[in-house]
């Protein structure tokens, strides 16, 4: 067994002795080469060979489609018709100037005179007595006198109203005048022939005889 280890441990330190010795003469080689300028002929011949190879590469690739025939000629030209319009425009008349009407002033209007007014009147239609309107009181204590009473007659003659117009100077005689007034009937004023209203005065007077 000894005997075997020792061969055996020259054979690996030969051979490692012949690796160590190979990388060194490749160190000197690739040494020498940079020195002489075999690294640049020999960087050219590689890039020659890249360059070649790229070139196969890119004619193996498959070239795009043509593009497509364009007619480059051009097309007809088309006419196109016009469709007739009309075009109306009004037309504004001139303003016509018309002259204003001057209108006659209207006639005066006609006075017509009123038609007079024919008052009442008694005539013909008896008067109420004045003593039986005549107070016992203003008998008794000698009271007479003479008033006007105020009043207005309506179309059939009867005394719509009355009133004292001038005293007589004693209340209880101007009381018997207002309903003495009130007593009498006439005949209506007329006017164009028609009854109407009218007013007047009526004189009253109480006196006493012996």
């Amino acid at each position: 067994m000894s005997a075997y280890y020792p061969q055996q441990s020259q054979g690996l330190f030969s051979k490692r002795a012949i690796v160590f010795l190979a990388i060194i003469v490749f160190h000197v080689v690739i040494i020498y080469a940079f020195m002489t300028g075999l690294a640049q002929s020999g960087a050219r011949m590689i890039n020659t060979i890249l360059q070649t190879n790229i070139i196969e590469t890119q004619k193996v690739q498959e070239l795009p489609p043509p593009p497509p025939h364009v007619d480059l000629k051009a097309p007809p030209p088309v006419s196109v018709v016009a469709p007739e319009v009309e075009i109306t425009i009004p037309v504004t008349p001139p303003p016509i100037h018309v002259a204003p009407v001057v209108k006659a002033p209207p006639p005066a209007p006609i006075r017509v005179a009123p038609v007079p007014i024919i008052p009442v009147s008694t005539k013909g239609i008896t008067e109420p007595d004045t003593n039986d309107y005549y107070p016992d009181a203003s008998r008794r204590n000698n009271e007479e006198g003479h008033g006007m009473v105020h009043i207005c007659v309506d179309p059939r003659g009867h005394v719509n109203q009355a009133r004292i117009a001038a005293s007589t100077g004693h209340p209880m005689l101007d009381e018997a005048a207002v309903k003495l007034a009130k007593a009498y009937r006439f005949r209506p004023a007329t006017q164009g022939g028609k009854p109407v209203n009218f007013c007047t005065q009526l004189p009253v007077r109480f006196a006493l005889t012996g």
